[in-house]
């Protein structure tokens, strides 16, 4: 589920810029100045909608297709969103983890000043990206 691409409503405002809607996503609203920024903050806030759904143990909903939705004054615009990346950018505060290893293999992995968090991440990033 790391890439998703949800529909949204580009509506212009009539004071400038546009608002987006989701239409799987009643909860979920943003704007821009133009654009650009309004398709920006429109992943920003699915990016919010999503992962706070998943917090709560709420159903993440199924995009709807395209040809599905209704327009009314809007442009229908398909919204690409990187849920892994979505989280590197937002959720990137440190875990403590425990683990265990071998006496000897903790001994020489200090002695080569090696640095068990770096190695503990680089090989879940492998492993995750392999899972893709």
């Amino acid at each position: 589920m790391n890439k998703l691409f949800y529909p949204a409503i580009f509506h212009k405002a009539e004071e400038g810029g546009f608002w987006v809607s989701f239409p799987d996503l009643p909860e979920c609203f943003t704007e821009g100045d133009n654009l650009e920024q309004a398709y920006e903050m429109a992943v920003d806030a699915l990016g919010l909608a999503l992962t706070s759904r998943k917090t709560e143990g709420e159903e993440i909903p199924a995009p709807s297709s395209p040809e599905n939705i209704v327009l009314e004054n809007g442009i229908l615009t398909v919204i690409n969103f990187d849920m892994a990346e979505y989280l590197k950018k937002h959720n990137s505060k440190s875990v403590k983890k425990t683990l265990s290893i071998p006496g000897w293999m903790d001994e020489e992995a200090i002695a080569a000043g090696i640095n068990f968090s770096q190695v503990l991440q680089d090989a879940l990033m492998q492993k995750l990206r392999s899972r893709q």
